[in-house]
């Protein structure tokens, strides 16, 4: 997450840079302000192209779903992304629009938008039911106050009937993008965040482009002249070049909202980088262009979105203090019932994978029940036995599953994983009643449903659970890691992923 958001942040410069300096007029493209309806069919145009060229250079637009049309398969869009997309559209959108109208403070305009989306952000998570940490909470109010602070350096608050009305739309827009998300995505299932982004990502620009061409044909002089005469004009080079630069940082906005954390999280993050961003766009355009320098409430407000950023990292901080004399980057916990069947072959599977991968060193795999009814009890000779078929009898160190002993999970154990694993949704539901605060990082191992209990049955019953375990973990490390990092190192277990 500090990645993508530093992404954001870089992404973000040159995009207020450039709407800043054709709004203004102080760029040699166009010596005098450019309109915002004038240069938005172009920027939209560029970003139409950009969003072509990574979704094909990046091979993104395979984890587009397929319909079978005309006898052969072609990547298509749910109904669920194109609205996502139509809402992203009145974000892009207004988000260029706000920052052009004559005689209204971009800055005002840029706090607005940004404060709008932080006071959102808890409520969609309320709404969704989505429990917020006290860690959020805390840097979503000082986000807040940054943005209150920065507001003693505008210098009118006037706003047109225009602009007023583009505020309302980003807002709505975001309103409506992360309600859609909430439902069908950001919920830790890579496959299902990397299918929703590619499809909004190709739906979003589409959607504008189409909207703006609709508000030239029914008379808009601006957009149609954007449509027209503007776009053989120098003007349209760096019109065109503000839509390429949004497509780099809606990349990462994006990225950082899937994230499974709640939004209360990660708006704040997003908006600490863009007021950053904002800054020194505004510092680089003084000493460029010889535009007014921000003043001093800008940067306490700096202040302010510094602590917001350290609330926000708190949790990882602590995470990492406890597991830095373990040689682990994270605690992986897999929970079942009584801790002597599914979650040890779960246990053992995942050590015999990372360290197959070369990534042993960047986990600790434990395992615990919600129904330990004998504590200290070893794995359970059905399931040694189909752990041995699988190869895995003599796996070294932590990972040998003559080694368990079951143990029942406990609010501790909760509090210091990064990751929990259930067998089932029953027990995601005992581990979330004991510790309610590790509700977000809590997921079955099967997002698709629950891995049976074989307790008492066949061994080939155990054999089949076995097999179904080692796919489940195969997938959830390849979402920890990333792909790069364990298909091309695991063995192929002769299953074709869905």
């Amino acid at each position: 997450m500090g990645w993508l958001t530093f992404g954001y942040f870089v992404s973000y410069i040159p995009y207020a840079m450039l709407v800043k300096a054709l709004a203004s007029g102080v760029t040699p493209l166009a010596p005098q302000p450019v309109n915002g309806y004038e240069l938005l069919p172009a920027a939209a145009l560029g970003q139409l192209a950009a969003m072509a060229v990574f979704l094909g250079l990046t091979g993104r637009w395979r984890h587009m779903r397929r319909s079978e049309i005309g006898g052969r398969r072609i990547p298509v869009l749910g109904r669920e992304t194109l609205a996502a997309g139509f809402f992203t559209s009145f974000i892009i959108g207004a988000t260029t629009m706000n920052y052009t109208f004559s005689g209204v403070s971009i800055l005002f305009m840029l706090l607005l938008m940004r404060g709008g989306v932080l006071v959102l952000s808890p409520l969609i998570d309320m709404a969704r039911k989505r429990r917020v940490m006290t860690s959020s909470w805390v840097g979503l109010c000082l986000s807040l106050i940054a943005v209150s602070v920065a507001l003693g350096d505008v210098n009118s608050y006037h706003l047109t009937l225009a602009a007023v009305l583009s505020v309302l739309t980003y807002l709505v827009g975001y309103l409506g993008r992360f309600e859609i998300m909430s439902r069908v995505a950001k919920n830790g299932v890579v496959a299902t965040d990397r299918r929703f982004f590619v499809e909004e990502h190709a739906a979003a620009p589409v959607w504008l482009a189409l909207l703006l061409a609709a508000g030239a044909l029914a008379g808009q002089p601006q957009l149609r002249a954007g449509f027209t005469t503007f776009l053989g004009t120098p003007a349209a080079l760096g019109a065109a070049g503000i839509g390429v630069v949004y497509e780099v940082l809606f990349i990462f906005a994006s990225l950082i909202y899937l994230d499974r954390r709640e939004y209360t999280w990660g708006v704040p993050a997003w908006a600490f980088a863009s007021l950053m961003s904002g800054l020194v766009a505004s510092y680089a355009l003084t000493w460029l262009a010889g535009l007014k320098a921000p003043g001093s409430s800008q940067l306490i407000a700096l202040v302010f979105g510094v602590g917001a950023a350290a609330a926000l990292s708190y949790p990882s901080a602590v995470l990492w203090w406890r597991t830095r004399g373990t040689g682990a980057a994270c605690r992986v916990l897999f929970v079942c019932g009584g801790n002597t069947s599914r979650s040890p072959m779960a246990e053992v599977i995942a050590w015999a994978q990372a360290a197959e991968a070369g990534v042993v060193t960047m986990f600790r795999f434990s395992s615990a029940g919600v129904a330990t009814t004998q504590p200290a009890s070893p794995m359970a000779p059905d399931a040694r036995s189909a752990i041995a078929e699988l190869g895995l009898q003599r796996v070294p160190g932590r990972g040998n599953p003559r080694r368990h002993r079951a143990r029942p999970v406990t609010p501790e154990v909760c509090r210091v994983s990064f990751v929990i694993y259930c067998m089932t949704r029953a027990h995601r539901d005992k581990v979330i009643a004991m510790a309610p605060e590790a509700e977000g990082r809590t997921l079955c191992l099967d997002p698709r449903g629950d891995i049976p209990n074989p307790e008492g049955q066949s061994p080939e019953v155990y054999r089949r659970c076995a097999r179904h375990i080692q796919r489940s973990v195969r997938v959830r490390l390849c979402e920890l890691v990333g792909p790069d990092g364990l298909v091309a190192s695991l063995p192929d277990e002769g299953v074709s992923e869905r």
